[in-house]
């Protein structure tokens, strides 16, 4: 038997064993502040997600073409509930932008680079295949 069918074997083996030995939990009581302190900290997060998007220059550009001062457009979002924020922010994080048409690009661009240099495709001149 080659080492490497050894070394698995030996995994596979440990691991069955240690699945079957029971697991700990440890339960405890929740208080009301706790259970209170987790959607404020995701509606503080949705409100940063939000003031980040109004605080690009395009975005602010574009406010104040409206006629809206960037401060003016934070100050609402602050005012605003957390139910609101949260669909805000669900809108931005599906908005298209342009940082996602770039990582396609680059994504694109580093796979035929790949298969490029692999001598599979020849789509750049600059590329010597392996073989």
């Amino acid at each position: 038997m080659n080492p490497f069918k050894r070394l698995v074997a030996s995994l596979l083996i440990a691991s069955t064993t240690l699945m079957g030995l029971p697991m700990v939990a440890h339960a405890g009581l929740v208080t009301t502040e706790e259970v209170a302190a987790v959607p404020s900290a995701l509606s503080e997060s949705n409100r940063d997600k939000v003031t980040a998007f109004l605080s690009r220059d395009d975005v602010r550009a574009e406010l104040e073409g409206q006629g809206v001062s960037g401060a003016a457009a934070t100050e609402r979002v602050q005012a605003m509930t957390d139910a609101e924020v949260a669909q805000l922010a669900s809108r931005v994080d599906q908005a298209p932008a342009g940082a996602g048409v770039i990582g396609v690009i680059f994504t694109v661009f580093i796979v035929l680079l790949v298969t490029d240099i692999m001598g599979l495709t020849k789509v750049f001149p600059f590329t010597r295949s392996v073989r």
